[in-house]
């Protein structure tokens, strides 16, 4: 039982729900920000441990000053900071508005910004305290038609970088960046949609739970950067070392695992208000999804020998 104080972002459902019901397992104190009450507070009432609920809009910069207040006066300090909250947009940059692109990269980057500045503020005046932002695979690679969210989460993981450095002079602040693969959220089908077709997760895919185990490493044993993924590095692997082969199959993979086959009109989804979640897990692939996954790893493993084959013979 750690009784540390938690505050979770983006707690009302997916990887922040689910961190914040494993927090509450082990005895800690949440307090928990998203822009839907009513989800929130339903959480809340699961948990079985002391909570505080503070509805917060992480694009917003007082919301987040207002949280961290919230979070001391109600329980004298800030021991961990879980930073969750992301929207996503499907669709080629040209289609997407304007004003969708803007909002989501708002929200992802410059509101991981916000909560960041928030904690630090506090951490520092504590001289301690664990900062955890979820960050994703896609912060690391290239993939059509998540323009928005793919530039936000690679700025996300250069501002981690950047804290990390910053904080040198206070040990006992930790700046840790979370990168999960795939998970089975509501994110995929909340996400606004300009391609067409509905949005999910291409496969592997780790369940929520999975990844907030990873949460629990991470302030338990801090760490600058906790990947959970199965083929997370060999794709990672892939981008960087074979650019001609990744590039060829990156296009065809996502548009068959990462975007289903049922037709959606366009629509901004939750970029700019709470929508409803619409659950579904990976069950929704079936053997062509498998088919697809092992002949693009056998693309990427036969350009990776060829590649160890030059480097042998030169």
């Amino acid at each position: 039982m750690s009784g540390r104080v938690v505050v979770v972002t983006g707690a009302s459902g997916g990887i922040g729900k689910a961190a914040a019901i494993a927090c509450a397992a082990r005895g800690d104190r949440l307090v928990l920000a998203a822009r839907d009450r009513a989800r929130l507070e339903s959480v809340a009432t699961s948990l079985g441990t002391e909570t505080l609920v503070v509805p917060a809009d992480v694009a917003r910069d007082a919301d987040m000053a207002a949280l961290a207040d919230a979070a001391v006066e109600r329980f004298g300090r800030i021991d961990v900071w879980v930073h969750s909250a992301a929207v996503m947009a499907y669709g080629r940059f040209e289609d997407l508005p304007a004003e969708v692109f803007d909002r989501v990269v708002t929200t992802d980057l410059l509101g991981a910004a916000n909560a960041a500045r928030a904690a630090l503020r506090v951490f520092r005046q504590q001289s301690r305290g664990t900062l955890i932002l979820c960050g994703s695979l896609v912060g690391h690679i290239a993939v059509p038609n998540m323009a928005a969210y793919t530039t936000s989460k690679w700025g996300l993981r250069v501002l981690a970088r950047t804290l990390r450095l910053e904080t040198r002079d206070a040990p006992d602040i930790q700046v840790c960046t979370l990168t999960p693969g795939s998970v089975d959220t509501a994110v995929y089908r909340s996400a606004a949609n300009y391609a067409g077709f509905v949005g999910r997760p291409p496969p592997p895919v780790d369940t929520a739970e999975r990844v907030a185990a990873g949460v629990l490493r991470l302030i338990d044993r801090p760490r600058g950067e906790l990947s959970i993924g199965l083929t997370n590095r060999f794709i990672e692997f892939g981008f960087v070392a074979l650019p001609p082969i990744y590039d060829a199959l990156v296009g065809p993979l996502m548009g068959r695992l990462g975007l289903s086959r049922e037709r959606i009109d366009p629509h901004p989804g939750n970029v700019f208000v709470p929508v409803d979640p619409v659950e579904g897990g990976p069950g929704r692939w079936g053997r062509g999804a498998l088919l697809a996954v092992l002949a693009g790893s056998a693309a990427l493993a036969a350009g990776s020998t060829a590649v160890r084959r030059r480097a042998v013979r030169h």
